[in-house]
């Protein structure tokens, strides 16, 4: 695994026990070596390099993106631990993680694991040939709170409608058909995360979580996300008896 790097990293104080941290990571591609570590010439390198990336098969690429995101979450981790000079360690051998020490619940989230779900399948292939070329590169988020367990999604790609139709309660369809497409996209979205969060919260299966009703939120969703956008909006669940924070510049759904 190349060394990773965080860059762009933002820390966000939620309650006086509840924090969270979002960064860019990025690490090299082997697949193209700086050119003062590699003896080829440029024109044989580039050759090679394009060789190289063909013989990558689709899984050897997820694969490598999956080793990327989880090794990039514990970076961050560790950072925001760094950041509020805890001294701590991770216990993930079961859900909840859990900080050993403090009793901490630990929950991450990292773009790029499950955009073949949200969008159509020539988009994602589109995004996966370009991304053969590319450095590796993923947003990762993190949130930890005392209180109980907490969800967090980090999703910079829109829903499609005909995918939120497919998997959302038909309360929330019903709602949505009536907002316009601007409004509708972007509670599709938001709504999505909240489902995300509350599927690592409680460990619900994709398809159960992603039915789950929560069509009395749209209208607040709506509301906060409108105008004029503060950096943290605190939405209440009444009904789950959660709060859900739309971090929307970082692009974060938090649900404790």
């Amino acid at each position: 695994m190349p060394l990773l790097h965080l860059h762009n990293t933002q820390y966000t104080q939620l309650d006086d026990k509840t924090w969270c941290a979002a960064a860019q990571v990025t690490a090299p591609n082997p697949l193209n070596p700086p050119d003062s570590l590699n003896p080829l010439s440029h024109s044989a390198l580039f050759s090679h390099d394009r060789i190289a990336t063909a013989s990558l098969s689709a899984r050897e690429i997820a694969q490598q993106q999956r080793q990327q995101q989880r090794a990039g979450v514990r970076l961050l981790l560790q950072s925001l631990l760094n950041k509020l000079e805890f001294t701590d360690t991770l216990d993930d051998c079961s859900f909840p993680y859990r900080l050993i020490s403090s009793q901490y619940f630990v929950c991450f989230s990292h773009t790029g694991a499950h955009s073949k779900t949200i969008h159509s399948k020539s988009a994602s292939t589109q995004r996966k040939n370009e991304k053969l070329s590319d450095d590796l590169s993923n947003k990762v988020a993190v949130v930890i709170s005392a209180h109980r367990p907490a969800g967090i999604d980090i999703e910079t790609n829109h829903v499609e409608w005909q995918v939120a139709q497919r998997f959302y309660h038909a309360n929330e369809i019903a709602f949505l058909q009536t907002l316009s497409t601007v409004q509708r996209d972007t509670a599709a979205k938001l709504l999505w995360q909240i489902k995300e969060s509350f599927i690592k919260i409680h460990q619900y299966k994709l398809a159960q979580g992603l039915g789950m009703d929560y069509s009395y939120l749209i209208a607040d969703l709506i509301n906060g996300s409108s105008e004029k956008k503060p950096p943290l909006i605190v939405i209440k669940d009444t009904k789950n008896d959660y709060r859900i924070v739309l971090l929307l510049s970082q692009q974060i759904v938090i649900v404790y």
